[in-house]
């Protein structure tokens, strides 16, 4: 089926393929026109939806680090609670000691459970600190959450009833587009998709603007503007790459005084000469 859609295509003349090019062009340039309707909505739109995932892992993060700091500070007493126990006892046994040695011993042991406790009792503060700090955060972060989802939903309402409005408009001219696209023979189409692609403005095929490219602006000699009015073969803008066409196969009337003017041009360069 592609040979043959490829050998009906090649069979259409050079005009017929201008042409084809030219409502391609201007059907795609139709839903560009749709697209600019929806502003930066689609891009604000992944923006917020990034910004609240974000969010969301921070906060399950701060979750996760309030819940080892809660299970720290329980560790923590545990131990303190150990250490003061120990520390009774020790002090029970000095009573009982037979000789400084032992009574030396026993109070190294219940010195360094007091002094465990301290940096228990330190640690447990600064774990409730942070505890406090990071809830806090979190407050903060959810309630940043909350205003996004309020944001994303109003954001993505407004997208939808202008994707709803337009969508039916915007099908329409991309089957048209695709039924056109099959006219065309696909390496001449793969070239106009790679000028259009990198067109700032999206247009890959022009029409002759006042002696210049209705894409740069750049002036065509009148030879060149002959050969395109001539259609025999695909020319482009020798400075932005664009595929030209002349007014007349582009529907465009140009004006008569433009015409005019060139005409009185002509007939003072004669009488000159």
């Amino acid at each position: 089926m592609a040979r043959e859609r490829a050998k009906e295509v090649t069979d259409f003349s050079v005009e017929d393929k201008l042409r084809n090019l030219y409502s391609l062009q201007t059907m795609l340039s139709e839903i560009d026109k749709i697209k600019t309707l929806r502003g930066e909505l689609p891009l604000e739109v992944e923006d917020l939806e990034d910004e609240i995932e974000g969010l969301t892992t921070r906060v399950e993060k701060i979750n996760g680090e309030i819940d080892a700091l809660k299970k720290e500070v329980v560790e923590r007493q545990g131990n303190i609670e150990v250490n003061k126990a120990n520390i009774e006892r020790y002090k029970s046994q000095v009573t009982s000691v037979r000789n400084n040695r032992e009574f030396d011993n026993l109070s190294k042991q219940i010195e360094y459970a007091e002094l465990d406790n301290v940096l228990n009792e330190k640690r447990i503060k600064e774990a409730k600190a942070a505890i406090e700090s990071k809830t806090l955060e979190m407050t903060q972060c959810n309630m940043t959450v909350n205003d996004r989802r309020v944001d994303l939903e109003m954001k993505r309402g407004e997208l939808e009833d202008i994707v709803n409005e337009t969508r039916a408009e915007e099908e329409k001219l991309r089957e048209k587009a695709k039924n056109l696209e099959m006219t065309i023979e696909p390496r001449l189409l793969n070239a106009y998709k790679r000028i259009r692609r990198n067109s700032r403005n999206g247009l890959g095929v022009v029409y002759v603007q006042r002696d210049a490219c209705g894409g740069c602006f750049n002036k065509i000699p009148p030879q060149r503007q002959l050969d395109i009015r001539m259609r025999k073969k695909i020319i482009v803008c020798e400075y932005c790459g664009r595929i030209m066409v002349d007014p007349e196969l582009a529907g465009v009337t140009v004006a008569p005084k433009v015409e005019e003017k060139k005409r009185r041009r002509s007939v003072r360069r004669k009488t000159e000469e």
